[in-house]
């Protein structure tokens, strides 16, 4: 029987994008300040005290290991052409790894799907250490805390989207967006309209909706959690299909 990995940290560091120097010391270095502010972030009650509780308690397949427990700041190419938004960690995945969408079958499916289409090293990510890389794509959250029963509040979603367009101005060479679910694509619609760009009449999301918004393709595609993909409702084909179309609207 294979032993469960435990962590090679004694204290969780912040899975930001320090291991991609390649995009230059200067943004590196703003993206790594952003990082460390995110995971000191405290701001919402319930929410911090949500993610500390499932650490403290874990899930019996992860009882050897050493959660996270903080919010979880983004991951990736700090020179990306090309943005992947979701919701929020999971409890048990990237509140677990301190990785976004790592640790959990979204993450499975996200990876691999990256992968087949140029912007990650590997199909797998697992741990912070694991040797993921990613080339011409970043990928975040609107919220950064694991939310109860993953809805997070909208008082909780605000105190949280100004981090995701501070993230976005760091990003300075990001073309596409693509929102995996309607939670990530309502959230970038705020977030852009705080950076001064908004379309009208607003665009609704769909899998495979498609709207220029400023200077960024927005793409919709449905989130690959355990109920988009168990039902068929989206398949592996899809999730690539819209990440191949992101690369070309990119030109990357």
């Amino acid at each position: 029987m294979t032993k469960r990995r435990k962590s090679s940290h004694s204290e969780p560091r912040p899975a930001d994008c320090a291991s991609q120097r390649a995009g230059g010391s200067d943004k590196v270095a703003d993206l790594e300040h952003l990082a460390l502010r995110i995971c000191a972030c405290r701001r919402c009650p319930r929410l911090v005290a949500w993610r500390e509780k499932v650490a403290r308690e874990k899930r019996a397949a992860f009882a050897q290991e050493t959660y996270w427990g903080k919010p979880v700041p983004g991951f990736g190419d700090p020179r990306a052409s090309v943005l992947v938004c979701g919701l929020a960690p999971a409890a048990h995945g990237a509140n677990r790894t301190g990785r976004i969408f790592t640790g959990d079958r979204s993450g499975d499916w996200l990876f691999e799907a990256l992968f087949q289409t140029g912007f990650a090293n590997q199909p797998h990510s697992t741990h912070r250490d694991d040797g993921l890389k990613l080339s011409g794509c970043y990928v975040t959250a609107c919220v950064r805390c694991a939310p109860p029963a993953n809805r997070p509040t909208t008082a909780e979603r605000d105190n949280c989207l100004p981090f995701l367009a501070e993230e976005l101005s760091l990003l300075k060479n990001v073309k596409v967006i693509v929102c995996l679910g309607a939670y990530a694509w309502e959230g970038m619609l705020r977030v852009l309209r705080m950076s001064g760009h908004e379309r009208k009449p607003k665009v609704r999301f769909a899998h495979g909706a498609q709207t220029m918004i400023g200077p960024y393709h927005l793409l919709g595609c449905y989130h690959p959690s355990q109920q988009n993909t168990f039902t068929g409702r989206l398949t592996k084909p899809m999730l690539v299909g819209m990440l191949e179309r992101a690369r070309q609207l990119a030109g990357s």
